[in-house]
């Protein structure tokens, strides 16, 4: 059932591939927003989010699921607030306008200073889902790249989400009344969409989905060495940053170097299948189970679809670059 491991976006992905042993449906429980009748009054509690300050006004929510979330109104994804002098950042919305509004409301607990900004760290549905609260307030939602372009065309099952409004396709500072907040590229997660954002005041880097803390990753429309790429540069470049990952706790430059580290693993592995001449059916029955080493991580269900990342790419690449 996990051999072919097609399917493009995370939740139709995780959703298939455990169908069988979850009563969840796949269809109008995972609808995005617009497609929900009328926002419901959930909190912070029942959406599995925790709120922690990060460092001085800046905030993260951090979801605790696994897969499959036992509701829809359950978060899947980490977001991130930003509280400047006159307005504030919103990172990540969300997957659907109910859990938007909660971050919304949330906003609200801390300050009285409006949402100015919001921004997508990449493309995919549960990080997108609840930018229509946004938009429809007219407040600004940035995205990178093709990330319009993908979601107006539904890759991903995006295709009824609304997608964002402001475009930044190199690095751009934006201010919230006198804080500062970085908006970066980064490559190697989701098909050139990929943005971070760090708060140099506080020390504080929001990741998206280049990190995965204690989560297996989604790769089904990675890039695995530009995002091994994309870490080395973080890890230099933010050593002492607090890291708001896209899933999981908060951490610091070890959890870059542990989202590395699992990639240096993977493409080892991968070479050994190549030396072997394994074909990919093999590769998928062989290496099934998850190593002891990641047998505590969340997300478990998304692992053939790493194997199957890694001997795409790594086993058929004619340039085999040294690990260190």
């Amino acid at each position: 059932m996990l051999t072919k491991l097609k399917i493009r976006y995370i939740l139709a992905f995780v959703i298939a591939a455990i169908a069988t042993i979850t009563p969840i449906a796949i269809g109008q429980n995972w609808m995005p927003a617009e497609a929900q009748n009328s926002p419901k009054t959930i909190s912070l509690q029942s959406a599995g989010l925790q709120l922690q300050e990060v460092a001085q006004g800046t905030y993260a929510l951090i979801a605790s699921t696994d897969f499959p979330p036992t509701s829809p109104d359950v978060a899947i994804a980490n977001g991130g607030i930003v509280i400047g002098s006159d307005s504030v950042l919103v990172i990540d919305p969300f997957q659907s306008t109910d859990l938007a509004g909660l971050m919304i409301s949330t906003v609200k607990s801390l300050t009285d200073k409006p949402i100015k900004y919001v921004l997508n760290t990449h493309y995919h549905f549960d990080h997108t889902g609840g930018n229509v609260a946004f938009v429809s307030q007219n407040i600004p939602v940035f995205g990178r790249g093709v990330i319009r372009e993908y979601i107006q065309s539904g890759r991903g099952d995006t295709g009824k989400v609304t997608p964002p409004t402001v475009i930044i396709n190199s690095q751009t500072d934006i201010w919230l009344g006198d804080r500062q907040v970085r908006i970066d590229r980064v490559d190697g997660h989701s098909a050139g969409t990929d943005l971070v954002a760090y708060v140099p005041d506080a020390k504080v880097l929001f990741t998206g989905d280049m990190v995965f803390n204690q989560r297996i990753p989604y790769t089904a429309d990675s890039d695995l060495r530009q995002w091994q790429g994309s870490l080395y540069r973080l890890i230099a470049v933010y050593p002492e940053a607090k890291v708001v990952p896209g899933h999981g706790n908060v951490t610091d430059v070890t959890g870059l170097q542990a989202q590395q580290a699992y990639f240096n693993w993977l493409e080892r592995q991968a070479l050994e299948w190549k030396s072997q001449i394994l074909t990919k059916e093999q590769v998928l029955e062989k290496f099934a189970k998850v190593p002891d080493a990641y047998k505590d991580f969340k997300f478990k269900a998304i692992y053939p679809l790493n194997l199957e990342s890694a001997y795409e790419q790594f086993t058929r690449s004619e340039i085999i670059p040294l690990i260190p």
